[in-house]
């Protein structure tokens, strides 16, 4: 059991995954609350679009990102026939200072709507530098904590995957739910939103226990976890765990410390099929979790290929909704730059299916929900094509 056990914990030193780039703390300086901002313009003779992207900084990572997001914000621009957008690019370096240097600037040189930055210190203090001029901020990150004023995040909840996958347990039964949860910004992020979740659709939160975030703490804290899920009756596990971080070391060590995963699922807040050695993990299989519609995504990553040459980071297509959010609501005639407009009920088809913005500057996506069986991904219930279909 050791042996099988730590070789799957390898992958826990890479303690941020994919979530990390944008769950960053956020400012001390908040945006204050205003009922609407930008006041309706007309957009008939085309809008001026500030794209906040993290060049500048001197890591390739970086530079890589802000290319795939200048890219695919530019590959929508083409697909609109015809809207008139003029994107500028800016570069924020990753830096909060910055950040709010360049959205000045940005706002100076005639923006009337900023998409981005990603992080969320960079989008928090971008909102702040421009809120006096009523410009509302389309920012990547998906950190709730900046929501809000004229920041609206692009980047996929915590809050709409815990949600989507309580809603669906609660239909089949499963309503007794423990969290387990990393020791680190993240990992308490994801605690606060799954208890939102169970709360919010009338279900039992039995108990809520951490762990360290290395591979001796994994190993020393999963046969606490299964007593506890044990003694409470939980009949999921709902855990923070990351495909590349701890998940390979939880879905090992549950079952290896007694977890009968027929009797108490696993649950996921975040993907499990994007690393492929995961779905061979014994504790996965019969779980749970989200994802977005492969319809479109799968779409968008192949024109974005075949134009580019070469696949997209999984946050490109960020950019991309943005710009299409912009363009549907030109092209309906509305004003592309009012709160009023970008929270449309009815929402936007993006590159991951339907999506739309919340007035507390939040999002909601559209998100299927699957399980692993015999070491492959299948879908239980594929994401909703509407807000008025089953899954929101």
């Amino acid at each position: 059991m050791v042996a099988r056990f730590s070789q799957a914990c390898k992958p826990v030193a890479r303690l941020f995954a994919f979530f990390s780039l944008a769950w960053l703390a956020a400012c001390d300086t908040n945006l204050q609350d205003v009922t609407e901002v930008a006041p309706s313009r007309d957009t008939s003779r085309g809008v001026q679009v500030a794209l906040l992207v993290p060049g500048g900084s001197g890591e390739s990572s970086d530079a890589f990102l802000a290319q795939n997001l200048e890219n695919a914000a530019r590959m929508a621009i083409a697909d609109l026939n015809g809207a008139d957008i003029n994107l500028r690019v800016y570069n924020t370096g990753g830096d909060p200072a910055q950040a709010a240097t360049v959205a000045r600037m940005a706002v100076d040189d005639g923006a009337q709507i900023i998409l981005g930055p990603l992080f969320a210190e960079a989008a928090n203090a971008a909102g702040v530098a421009v809120s006096g001029d009523n410009i509302n901020v389309l920012a990547f990150s998906n950190n709730t904590s900046i929501a809000g004023g004229n920041v609206f995040i692009l980047g996929q909840t915590f809050d709409n995957t815990a949600q989507r996958l309580v809603q669906y347990a609660s239909r089949q039964g499963v309503n007794r739910f423990m969290i387990a949860h990393g020791q680190d910004i993240g990992g308490e992020a994801g605690r606060d939103a799954i208890a939102r979740a169970v709360r919010s659709n009338g279900s039992t939160l039995v108990a809520t226990e951490s762990y360290p975030l290395s591979q001796a703490g994994i190993f020393s804290s999963t046969q606490r976890l299964v007593r506890t899920a044990e003694s409470t009756g939980a009949q999921a596990i709902f855990a923070t765990a990351g495909a590349n971080a701890d998940l390979p070391s939880i879905a090992t060590g549950l079952p290896d410390a007694g977890l009968d995963i027929e009797q108490t699922r696993l649950i996921g807040l975040t993907r499990w099929d994007t690393v492929p050695q995961l779905l061979e993990l014994p504790g996965v299989q019969g779980g749970l979790f989200a994802l977005p519609d492969q319809g479109p995504a799968t779409l968008f990553q192949n024109r974005y290929e075949a134009r580019y040459g070469a696949k997209p980071h999984p946050l490109a297509g960020l950019a991309y909704d943005g710009i299409a959010a912009i363009g549907a609501l030109m092209s309906s005639g509305d004003g592309a730059l009012t709160r009023r407009a970008l929270t449309t009920s009815q929402g936007f088809r993006g590159t991951s299916g339907v999506f739309r913005l919340l007035p507390d500057g939040r999002n909601e996506r559209g998100l299927a929900v699957a399980t692993i069986q015999q070491n492959q991904v299948v879908i239980l219930e594929q994401a909703p094509r509407n807000f008025g279909a089953a899954g929101f």
